[in-house]
């Protein structure tokens, strides 16, 4: 069972969405199959890790570059999160 609720807006859009009572440990570290870019829509105090480096905090409309099959991770904020996920190559 995967930690959010996603939805298909257009052709490789997708909206995805965590509750704010997500747990820490359903957060996990792992990969994707494609290239991904990633828009926060809501949400405070969400960050984004790439593997070797630090968090990062989401800001609100800025655009974020995943690459395929690279480990990352979502860091869990103080509210719910909205984000669209914008599947490349699919």
């Amino acid at each position: 069972m995967l930690p959010f609720k996603e939805e298909l807006i257009k052709e490789n859009y997708y909206l995805r969405e965590f509750a704010d009572s997500v747990s820490r440990d359903e957060l996990v570290w792992h990969r994707d199959r494609e290239d991904r870019i990633i828009t926060l829509v809501e949400g405070n105090n969400w960050k984004l890790q790439l593997d070797n480096q630090l968090p990062i905090m989401l800001e609100q409309g800025k655009k974020y570059f995943i690459p395929k099959e690279s480990w990352h991770r979502i860091i869990k904020g103080d509210t719910s999160l909205k984000i669209i996920v914008e599947k490349k190559g699919t």
